[in-house]
């Protein structure tokens, strides 16, 4: 990938490599909102870190209820662990739990409260009880899920993904091309979508 990296001074305008990242997969399970949806927003984070938990419990619910849910903009997650091992086991069981569409349950189970950073606070036996709480119902294919060269290819895709243009930190975003680094203040977002939906109109317009 040979994108801009995603620097501060980069988040100008919306880089056309960038925006060509958003996957619009209808079948993927680690997304909100429709894949026809003109403002995509690509979030790389951590079920460790703190500010991608302050992202999930502060933010996230005001852009899917002003947003995804009037279809303006579509989630698409990217697991980036940063953290060590803890971390990647944590991504490979929101894959796991995508399996049996309950990743955005388990997202929010794991996101509910700060954790401690590598005390065993995502050690496997925490992972089964959240993706329990989360209503992952085969906790034993879930488990199987979990352990499977597919979750480490998904999680291995995402990461090469997100280091390939230059994602050194979680979270870090990309809104229809354009990064937002941080876990910014909502009117950030909002902005930054508010705009992006309005140069999608634009650019429809000007294609009629």
């Amino acid at each position: 990938m040979s994108a801009k990296p995603m620097t501060p001074e980069a988040q100008e305008p919306a880089n056309p490599e960038l925006l060509a990242l958003a996957r619009r997969d209808t079948a993927d399970p680690l997304v909100l909102g429709s894949p026809d949806a003109p403002v995509v927003l690509i979030e790389y984070s951590d079920f460790q870190c703190p500010f991608c938990g302050r992202f999930a419990r502060e933010t996230k619910p005001a852009l899917v209820r002003d947003y995804v849910d009037k279809g303006i903009l579509r989630i698409e997650w990217r697991d980036f662990p940063v953290f060590g091992a803890e971390s990647d086991q944590a991504a490979r069981a929101g894959w796991a739990a995508g399996r049996q569409n309950r990743f955005w349950r388990l997202h929010d189970e794991a996101y509910a409260e700060p954790r401690r950073r590598n005390a065993g606070d995502v050690g496997e036996g925490d992972l089964l009880a959240t993706a329990r709480q989360a209503g992952v119902e085969d906790l034993a294919r879930f488990e199987k899920d979990m352990a499977s060269d597919a979750a480490h290819q998904a999680v291995t895709r995402d990461s090469d993904e997100g280091y390939g243009i230059g994602v050194t930190s979680t979270p870090a975003f990309l809104i229809n091309g354009r990064p937002v680094l941080g876990a910014q203040p909502t009117d950030v977002f909002t902005d930054v979508i508010d705009e992006a939906a309005e140069q999608a109109r634009q650019q429809e317009d000007g294609d009629e």
